[in-house]
């Protein structure tokens, strides 16, 4: 993240900058299974969780729809307003009860230009979702679906992002997971008792990530390169 000391970022608290400096922001708190905003809705506010999970989807021409992705607490999402993107391209649902703090989208680059260090979170911010990005096209590229499904799994539990790790992922249905790793439902279901049986997770309802997930994938990342 080249220039954003590491350091001034775990210390800072984006939600207290937020209360500080931009007025007229609105907290909304929203029910498992409701949208924040559906494709094609005006792009014209910012949106941060401060609580919960949030899944980004769209949807083509003739209905079919792909999850993109998954916010976590702490972090924005809507970002596309500040390329004054006038309409949403995708929808924003939330997986399990949220708390979201909208903020308008003259009010954030107001604050953006006045304030560097919310210009250095944000910046942060943006860089680490292309990674993320980059990541999960190499991942579809090049890894099984049952590697993704792990790296899926382990992502959600927060494994490896450098903060706490939260074995225990929200429900979630096993479609959900297949469209977010490009596979069959019937695939993922296969995968998911494959590793409950190897004492990698545990699945009832909710589902529970052992840290030996992350191993096993590391043990099958190093196997494929030796191949090469």
């Amino acid at each position: 993240m080249g220039a954003v000391p590491s350091s001034n970022l775990a210390r800072f608290d984006p939600k207290a900058f937020l209360d500080k400096i931009c007025a007229g922001q609105k907290v909304l708190r929203v029910p498992r299974g409701q949208s924040v905003f559906v494709q094609g809705d005006p792009a014209d506010t910012l949106f941060f969780l401060q609580q919960g999970k949030i899944k980004l989807a769209v949807v083509n021409d003739v209905g079919k729809e792909a999850v993109v992705g998954i916010v976590a607490a702490g972090q924005f999402f809507g970002e596309g307003c500040l390329t004054r993107q006038a309409l949403h391209n995708g929808s924003a649902c939330a997986l399990q009860d949220c708390v979201v703090i909208a903020i308008a989208r003259n009010t954030i680059i107001t604050a953006l230009r006045r304030h560097a260090e919310l210009a250095e979170m944000f910046i942060a911010f943006l860089l680490a979702r292309i990674g993320r990005f980059e990541a999960d096209l190499i991942d579809q590229l090049f890894h099984s679906s049952e590697q993704r499904l792990a790296r899926l799994l382990l992502t959600m539990a927060n494994y490896g992002r450098g903060g706490t790790p939260q074995p225990i992922i929200p429900k979630i249905s096993q479609e959900t997971m297949a469209e977010m790793i490009g596979t069959t439902r019937s695939r993922v279901s296969h995968f998911m008792n494959k590793f409950r049986k190897a004492g990698l997770i545990e699945y009832d309802g909710e589902i529970v990530v052992y840290p030996a997930l992350l191993q096993a994938v590391l043990n099958d990342n190093l196997q494929a390169e030796q191949q090469v």
